[in-house]
């Protein structure tokens, strides 16, 4: 039983990590971006930290992958907010709009 949730585990997490890795190559712009790692990558890691939590024989190994856990969930989010910002400073530009409607030139009927 324990080693089907291992590989679970595993495999969710290596699952989200790909996710996480085609969110990069394939959103448009810098916020999408750090989104899609920021989200992803957070429990794709988690995800494989708890399986190898589980693999574990000796319970004293145990604290450390939980502080490994602790320091991903806590440095993730806080440095992909952190590039969003500096993206935002910047003034990438963000992906084009459709056209308004509202500004075009109005045609009278005959």
């Amino acid at each position: 039983m324990i080693e089907l949730l291992t590989f679970l585990c595993l495999l969710l997490g290596a699952a989200l990590m790909l996710t996480a890795a085609i969110g990069v190559v394939r959103l448009p712009d810098v916020l999408c971006r750090s989104h899609a790692v920021a989200k992803a990558l957070t429990l794709g890691i988690f995800l494989m930290l708890m399986g190898l939590w589980l693999q574990l024989e000796d319970p004293r190994q145990g604290l450390k992958i939980v502080l490994a856990i602790f320091f991903q969930v806590l440095t993730i989010p806080v440095s992909s907010h952190l590039i969003g910002l500096i993206s935002r400073r910047e003034m990438s530009p963000l992906p084009s709009a459709p056209p308004s409607t509202e500004n075009k030139p109005r045609t009278i009927r005959p």
